[in-house]
């Protein structure tokens, strides 16, 4: 049974930083396109970083420069480092596996099979 459970979010000021955990089990890991999504009640689903099993990460023009995707394989964790917070990334934050199959568009929420349960990141300007 495949978990992802997300942890780090919280409350912070604009200009600050938090970085999200995502602790991954149940299938071959390392195999795996990883990614951050996020979403604000009414809005789509949007992509915020994602890695590939095959070394490619893709960013949102709106966070790159600030945010930062890793993993440690290891211990089967995703990371994403958020930097220079603005109000607009307030959101709940998802992370996602795609599980076995490839991924070329890596922001692209329909191509990921399993979610975590978000966590909520919350900027105040």
């Amino acid at each position: 049974q495949v978990q992802l459970v997300e942890s780090g979010g919280g409350s912070v000021q604009a200009g600050g930083s938090l970085r999200l955990s995502c602790a991954a089990s149940g299938y071959t890991y390392s195999r795996s396109s990883m990614g951050w999504f996020r979403q604000v009640p009414g809005k789509e689903r949007e992509g915020v970083a994602a890695t590939a099993s095959d070394g490619r990460t893709s960013y949102a023009d709106s966070v790159k420069g600030r945010f930062t995707i890793s993993q440690d394989k290891a211990k089967n964790t995703l990371y994403l480092q958020m930097n220079s917070l603005k109000p607009e990334d307030t959101a709940m934050y998802y992370c996602a596996a795609a599980g076995s199959n490839f991924v070329l568009r890596l922001l692209v929420a329909a191509n990921y099979n399993y979610w975590g349960q978000g966590t909520q990141v919350t900027v105040s300007s």
